[in-house]
């Protein structure tokens, strides 16, 4: 979850607003700073909901682990099929390792 402070610019949060997306990421801790330094002029708090960061970060974790598998790439039959296969193949293998650690 520390990754996403990097996005946590002004810019990147006006964006978000005006495509009506709800922003899970946490403020820097010098914005916050900078903020309380200037007072009421420094404008609200940014609102953070830990929680839904979190399961925001779970799922950027899975999509990442099957991006990260490359058996689809090195494939001679790159068919549509085999594209779409990949993903339920790889997300089937990785929820069958999450049984063996149990």
């Amino acid at each position: 979850m520390a990754d996403d402070v990097a996005y946590s610019f002004r810019g990147n949060r006006s964006y978000l607003r005006r495509c009506r997306i709800t922003a899970v990421i946490p403020e820097k801790t010098d914005q916050a700073a900078n903020r309380k330094k200037r007072g009421p002029h420094g404008g609200r708090p940014v609102s953070h909901d830990p929680d839904l960061c979190k399961q925001r970060d779970t799922v950027e974790r899975c999509i990442n682990r099957i991006k990260e598998w490359r058996g689809p790439a090195f494939r001679v039959d790159k068919t549509r099929d085999s594209y779409l296969a990949a993903p339920h193949l790889r997300g089937a293998m990785m929820w069958i390792r999450s049984l063996q650690l149990i």
